[in-house]
């Protein structure tokens, strides 16, 4: 088996595991998540979306100018690029878990901080990946496909579904998606994140839980983005 092969069988069981249906407590979360927001006075989801919306603006463009673009990637193989991303991303989850011990040794005002900090480290593997991959993440295009890739990797199954199709058929896709949906960006992303940061809030407990959960959530969207890029490079070699 060469390893475009492999690629391919790794990206369809990667992909069943996505369809595959949530067990009993991922849906009571949900609909316990669904319920606490519906209760939030509209005020208050549009300036949690307004003040998301900004720090991820705020990151891709600091990420823009940090990440620098390699003269050599065009020349190298699939095999040769993953490489590259999983050395990457080795790093991106170290730092990550070493934040997370950080924050959440100091309880509930550090664990607060550990939320754009976190954001930054993932935003800026994202830039990464991209760039590595062969792509340009200065183009406006790229960056909108790196926020569909977070949402993928952090949302509920049933957002997953929807945003799963779209990168799927990302190049026919790209002209009807110029805007983003940050409402929903926002919603499913703290959904996600709710019960892991409530742990890692409590002192003396949250060092170990803001460790394992960062460097878990850097090893999603790794796996994420790789098989992202995967479909990707696969549809333009059958086209």
């Amino acid at each position: 088996m060469n390893y475009e092969q492999k690629v391919l069988r790794d990206m369809e069981k990667w992909k069943l595991e996505l369809s595959s249906k949530p067990n009993m407590f991922k849906r009571l979360s949900k609909n316990t998540q669904n319920k606490v927001n519906s209760f939030i006075p509209e005020k208050v989801h549009h300036f949690i979306t307004e003040s998301i919306k900004k720090m991820v603006q705020a990151t891709l463009a600091g990420s823009n100018i940090t990440t620098k673009k390699r003269d050599d990637i065009e020349s190298l193989t699939l095999e040769e690029k993953e490489k590259l991303v999983l050395e990457k991303l080795d790093k991106f989850k170290r730092t990550a878990a070493a934040e997370g011990a950080g924050t959440g040794a100091g309880g509930i005002l550090l664990g607060l901080a550990d939320f754009p900090l976190l954001l930054s480290i993932k935003i800026k593997f994202l830039f990464e990946a991209c760039s590595l991959y062969g792509f340009d993440p200065k183009k406006y295009e790229e960056r909108l496909f790196l926020l569909y890739i977070f949402q993928l990797a952090f949302s509920s199954e049933e957002h997953r579904k929807e945003v799963l199709t779209i990168i799927e058929n990302w190049e026919n896709e790209v002209e009807d998606r110029k805007e983003l949906d940050w409402r929903t960006l926002q919603q499913e992303y703290r959904d996600f994140l709710d019960l892991v940061k409530l742990f890692q809030m409590v002192p003396g407990f949250g060092a170990v839980v803001g460790a394992y959960a960062n460097f878990n959530l850097l090893d999603q969207l790794g796996k994420t983005a790789m098989n992202c890029y995967r479909m990707r490079i696969m549809n333009k070699t059958r086209n």
